[in-house]
């Protein structure tokens, strides 16, 4: 049995993954989703990016596993990514769904034009506010699916997006899925394609949208347990 730790992006909760943990704990492994502090019914507490990190090295130390597969989606691929250097042997393998991927120094925000973003957190109180309905077109969600995600969402902590990760080794060292959802972009983002180069990271597809865990339960839940079996 793996145990699954698993983070859902921006304005999400651990309720984003319902169906995925249901199809894993029907396989027979441990699915414990995670809310970060400051989200969902977490919501108001005070959170940053190295924040989010002790949350998930906190929920490994809590469930005392040995074989733990780390699982970040979008934004919690960067929080996810550092705590999965943290764990140490515990850590079997981190699969980064659709997802942002930490570099020392760097925000999430680093790199791309983010001004707008970085407007919206000023004038929300410290706060992202979560995408409406529009912002889910042509992802492969149905209406109602969306209606689920819009409804649930929470704002996102700024502090958690403008915060630089900490890493003490490279994250290609680590044994690692990609999974990238191709109707958001035919291919990885650079950092991600450069890490693909050196051998310890794999690269999965999926023909949907950026939240795989609505739009294809089933399929993302086979391809976690097929990460965790070295397939």
């Amino acid at each position: 049995m793996t145990d699954f730790v698993m983070v859902a992006g921006a304005w999400l909760g651990a309720w984003a993954w319902d169906e995925v943990a249901a199809e894993l704990r029907a396989a027979g492994h441990g699915a414990h989703p995670l809310t970060l502090s400051g989200l969902a019914e977490k919501r108001g507490l005070p959170a940053g990016q190295q924040t989010h990190v002790q949350d998930v090295v906190d929920e490994v130390e809590r469930l005392g596993a040995r074989d733990v597969v780390l699982v970040g989606h979008s934004y919690s691929g960067i929080p996810v990514g550092q705590a999965a250097e943290r764990i140490g042997g515990r850590l079997k393998r981190v699969v980064f769904v659709d997802s942002n991927v930490p570099a020392d120094g760097e925000s999430f925000l680093s790199g791309w034009p983010s001004d707008h973003v970085r407007r919206a957190i000023a004038e929300h109180d410290g706060v992202l506010p979560p995408l409406g309905a529009d912002g889910y077109a042509g992802q492969d969600l149905t209406d109602d699916q969306v209606a689920r995600i819009v409804g649930g969402s929470t704002p996102h902590p700024g502090a958690a997006l403008t915060e630089p990760a900490v890493l003490k080794r490279s994250l290609g060292e680590l044994p690692a899925t990609y999974v990238k959802c191709l109707l958001n972009g035919d291919e990885p983002m650079p950092a991600v394609a450069e890490l693909l180069k050196g051998g310890n990271w794999e690269l999965v597809t999926m023909d949907t949208g950026h939240w795989p865990m609505f739009s294809r339960p089933r399929e993302l839940a086979r391809i976690l347990h097929e990460a965790a079996a070295g397939r």
